[in-house]
């Protein structure tokens, strides 16, 4: 399997499952979330999956900071519909990290462990996602914008050329390569990363 560098220079987010734990599917319930374990997840690398994926760091950093964050005990509620633009998309990938399940989710073990109705959309919050520890009902909010790294300008004819079959595979390649260039400076410009998440605790 091969894809770009990039990807295995992103701090994963470590985490404690004590679903896992219980289960002994990791020892001691530890374990960790890659940018790559979320690209398999979406099935692409896009400027979407990586605002997700900071959010998702971002936000336990702040509800946790020293401690692991414990996955399957946050709640995730999304400002906006989940057909609305690509909010699902981020949904999702908010959910696999967090173990935010929706109504469809793992209903748990005799009263534990349960990760249903974690993972809300349509809600009424000033921000794109907020995260809810539920030990301690603390709360961050968390909004994202992804234009503030701009797009090359070869990058949407190049884009449009591809989609038609028209490319060449030179063509083909510079705007694959121009798209997770785009990527690569989201998620490791950290300079970048206060302006692009904007973070306020409840």
């Amino acid at each position: 399997m091969t894809y770009p560098d990039f990807y295995s220079k992103i701090t994963p987010i470590k985490l404690y499952d004590p679903l896992s734990d219980f289960l002994g599917a990791f020892q001691e319930g530890k374990l960790e979330i890659s940018y790559l374990d979320c690209v398999k997840l979406a099935g692409h690398s896009c400027p979407t999956v990586a605002g997700a994926y900071l959010m998702a760091a971002r936000g336990v950093a702040a509800l946790y900071r020293d401690m692991l964050p414990q996955r399957g005990s946050i709640k995730v509620e999304m400002r906006d519909n989940e057909s609305a633009g690509v909010t699902g998309v981020t949904g999702n990938i908010l959910s696999f990290i967090l173990g935010a399940g929706g109504a469809g989710g793992f209903k748990g073990i005799q009263g534990k462990f349960s990760r249903d109705d974690l993972l809300l959309y349509g809600v009424l919050i000033d921000a794109d996602v907020r995260l809810t520890r539920l030990d301690t009902m603390q709360s961050v909010n968390l909004s994202y914008d992804p234009f503030l790294v701009k797009t090359d300008e070869q990058m949407k004819p190049l884009m449009g050329k591809s989609l038609m079959g028209l490319a060449s595979p030179e063509e083909k390649n510079m705007f694959q390569t121009l798209w997770q260039n785009r990527v690569e400076e989201i998620l490791l410009n950290t300079e970048d990363h206060t302006k692009l998440i904007t973070i306020t605790q409840d």
